[in-house]
């Protein structure tokens, strides 16, 4: 029986949290969060409230509440040190050390570490401190995307064709990254269809689990601004439509060795979840980025199906022991909508921004599966704030009713509130189907 530490206060820490409590071996779930998620105070015996950047503050409850180990759930306190501080303390936790989450947190260092250890999967791409030599380097290419080298909340990519069209415009983008962060990777833009592969790993051992496919338009259609993500779906045979076993493999094989090789560079061994975004093209499988942790709203496809108790996943993962341990998810599809504010992704003068209240209401959601996201539990109810307020998650024995479970729930919430109604259904799979068979030349 364990004492465990939840890190984290989004509708993917809703479904962490809810994973580990269902375990005989978890005696007690402690959250620290930087708002009060209902669904994860429910399940826990304990919690508090504070700021991901207050690292002192977050070991402080681990220790008084006596935690055998910590899960950390979003990119923020990785990157400002927390599982080296816990480690101090001698509380392990499932999230690698801040050297290591550079895996997220700088997108050059991991472009570099595939370049370096000679690993398939990089695209051309150079990084720039100033604005001296971009508009050349744009020039050798026939399109390019930009990404600031640091954490931007999935938000931070933009691509010529969607949000420029020029050389100039992109210089323009271009100087306002930089006037942030302290540079930004040019890359090539990849043409084909994406896929999330989120892998276990205890430095030594990797263990993929179901591809899902994100949407991170604001719009039906994959029209509007790119947002967080919008929803998901993954299918029951843990593939996709538009994918082969064989780009599983392929995407398993980069992350071992990307295992393999931030371990050569930094001697440290990676403990926690390694999810490559993946984009099989005309020229094979192509890495995008690395997360440092599981998917939001990915982990609402995966953690849901997963047969093997998460506590001893979580205990293997710390210990070094996953390849004797069998991990195993159930054969059903999953869809994933969330319930976002009007306005959620959309600059401060769009219409829907005009709207005000907070509140929302659920009503009868059938067999769907809701996670809290940014919402507040208050006297009078729940509301939500401007960012993603509630997962919505369908799981059936094929991807229609899992569609249809899912879009069902999320008509019964009230409010303020928007979704994306096309994820997961027959009309826009086939779509990437067709794209990807476009992209193969079959």
């Amino acid at each position: 029986m364990v004492r465990v530490l939840l890190v984290g206060n989004g509708a993917r820490e809703h479904v962490i949290a809810e994973s580990l409590s269902k375990s005989p071996n978890c005696q007690s779930l402690f959250s620290f969060m930087k708002a009060n998620n209902p669904g994860i105070t429910r399940v826990s015996k304990k919690v508090t409230v504070g700021k991901y950047s207050e690292i002192a503050q977050i070991v402080d409850f681990a220790v008084e509440n006596k935690v055998d180990f910590a899960v950390v759930g979003p990119e923020d306190p990785l990157n400002e040190g927390v599982v080296d501080v816990l480690a101090k303390k001698g509380i392990a936790a499932v999230g690698p050390s801040k050297s290591l989450a550079r895996l997220e947190t700088s997108k050059s260092f991991t472009r570099d570490l595939l370049r370096k250890y000679q690993i398939k999967g990089n695209p051309d791409y150079q990084y720039f401190d100033s604005l001296q030599g971009i508009a050349e380097f744009i020039a050798s290419l026939d399109g390019v995307v930009i990404k600031p080298d640091g954490l931007t909340g999935g938000k931070g990519v933009v691509v010529q064709g969607d949000h420029f069209t020029n050389t100039q415009e992109a210089l323009a983008i271009c100087e306002k990254y930089l006037a942030e962060y302290p540079r930004i990777l040019v890359e090539e833009k990849l043409e084909g269809e994406e896929f999330s592969l989120q892998c276990l790993c205890d430095g030594k051992t990797v263990v993929a689990t179901p591809a899902v496919q994100d949407h991170k338009r604001r719009f039906d259609g994959d029209t509007g601004p790119n947002t967080g993500g919008m929803g998901s779906y993954s299918y029951p045979d843990h593939l996709l439509p538009f994918i082969s076993e064989g780009d599983l493999v392929e995407g398993l094989a980069i992350t071992k060795s990307v295992a393999e090789a931030i371990f050569q560079e930094t001697g440290e061994l990676y403990k926690g979840v390694m999810y490559a975004g993946f984009m099989v093209t005309k020229k094979g499988l192509m890495l995008l980025e690395y997360n440092a942790r599981f998917g939001d709203p990915e982990a609402m496809n995966i953690l849901p199906l997963l047969k093997t108790d998460f506590v001893e996943l979580c205990q293997a993962i710390i210990e070094g022991s996953l390849a004797s341990l069998p991990v195993v998810f159930e054969n059903y599809a999953t869809v994933c909508k969330y319930v976002v504010p009007k306005g959620y992704g959309l600059p401060d003068d769009h219409p829907y921004n005009r709207y005000t209240s907070t509140k929302l209401t659920v009503g009868e959601v059938g067999p769907a599966r809701l996670y809290y996201s940014s919402v507040d539990q208050k006297d009078d109810g729940i509301h939500f704030s401007s960012s993603r307020a509630i997962g919505v998650v369908g799981i059936a024995p094929e991807i229609e009713e899992a569609q249809r479970i899912a879009q069902n729930a999320v008509m019964a919430i009230g409010g303020e509130v928007a979704h994306r109604s096309d994820i997961g259904t027959p009309e826009l799979i086939a779509k990437r189907i067709a794209n990807m068979k476009k992209i193969r030349g079959a």
